[in-house]
């Protein structure tokens, strides 16, 4: 035995310890930093953290983890599903990396992939509220309601204050027509955070379907004043007032809505309907006609627009806009 290459040998791993500790430190030191940015939504120095997280170990699957979630953030979806990867290869116990592998592959419109992860994140971790309102999104998209609710009430069980989860059980039941439970949900969630646009504007659309229409436009207003750019917002208080039967506030709003989103093709039939009810032909039929520029084989506008010439006593023109309506099989109520 040569014990001078021996003593050799281990005298040099000797030396190599400090470093490797020191290595170690500094990985752990800048993965720590990644979180706080990661927390603060600063994702692009987040992933650089991660980066030399992961440089100085490359066998630290919480930064690859954690960079796949920034990368999520950031909607670079294959990127964080490839960390994911990473990260599950070097720990396929880590139900997190499981979890945000699932949210990316949802965001890709990939369901059975993200519902097979988020399932192996519970079962991994049976307390992951995030990965049962993540299947449940994807169960959602997939129209499985049922499904949708019942994680959606896990996550809520799980963490009582998950507003999201809140909003997302209501819109699971506003699909199955079961309003009342919505506005429940809905309200929840507005409860947790006033500020929660999505949620007034989930409730608004649910009174709207029970023909609560004030209670409609109060929730859309609150949607407007917190966000004056939101045409959706417009467009479904228009909606409302149209229940009413205000034609000039409904109007007003689709007007702004079409200023906000000149392309929604929806908006210029509300605001033609709109002008056809208070008898307005000329606005209603140029509202029509846009209709039809902007989606051809939108049948009800070929109709709508018939009826508004037909007021106008222009038979031709209405006799053939009925005609190319039913061809695209439009059936007068």
């Amino acid at each position: 035995m040569n014990t001078g290459k021996c003593w050799a040998a281990v005298l040099i791993a000797v030396l190599l310890l400090p470093n490797v500790a020191a290595s170690a430190d500094a990985a752990k030191e800048a993965y720590e930093k990644g979180k706080s940015c990661l927390d603060r939504k600063d994702y692009d120095p987040a992933i650089a953290a991660f980066t030399e997280a992961i440089r100085l170990d490359p066998k630290l699957a919480d930064a690859y983890c954690q960079r796949g979630v920034a990368y999520g953030f950031k909607g670079e979806h294959d990127k964080a599903i490839a960390d994911c990867t990473e990260a599950i290869r070097l720990d396929p116990k880590m139900a997190d990396a499981y979890c945000g592998r699932g949210a990316a592959h949802g965001h890709k419109g990939e369901y059975d992939l993200a519902i097979a992860d988020a399932s192996e994140a519970i079962r991994l971790d049976a307390t992951n509220a995030i990965a049962y309102f993540n299947r449940g999104i994807d169960y959602g998209n997939k129209g499985e309601y049922d499904r949708e609710i019942a994680d959606c009430t896990a996550a809520i069980r799980l963490d009582p204050k998950f507003g999201v989860a809140y909003n997302s059980r209501g819109m699971a039941y506003g699909q199955k027509g079961e309003y009342d439970k919505a506005i429940v949900d809905f309200s929840e969630a507005i409860r947790l955070n006033p500020k929660h646009g999505l949620a007034y504007s989930n409730r608004g659309v649910a009174y709207e379907r029970k023909d609560e229409y004030d209670k409609a436009i109060a929730d859309f207003t609150v949607v407007v004043r917190l966000n004056p750019k939101d045409a959706k917002a417009y467009e479904f208080r228009g909606v409302a007032y149209e229940g009413k039967g205000d034609h000039d506030k409904a109007i007003a709003d689709y007007s702004e809505a079409i200023r906000l989103d000149p392309k929604n093709a929806t908006v210029h039939f509300g605001r033609g309907i709109g002008y056809w009810q208070k008898g307005d032909y000329e606005k209603a039929i140029a509202d029509f006609t846009e209709v039809i520029r902007l989606n051809p084989k939108y049948a009800e506008a070929y109709y709508d627009r018939g009826r508004a010439y037909q007021q106008k006593g222009d038979k031709a023109k209405a006799e053939e806009d009925f005609a190319q309506a039913k061809r695209l099989g439009y059936k007068a109520k």
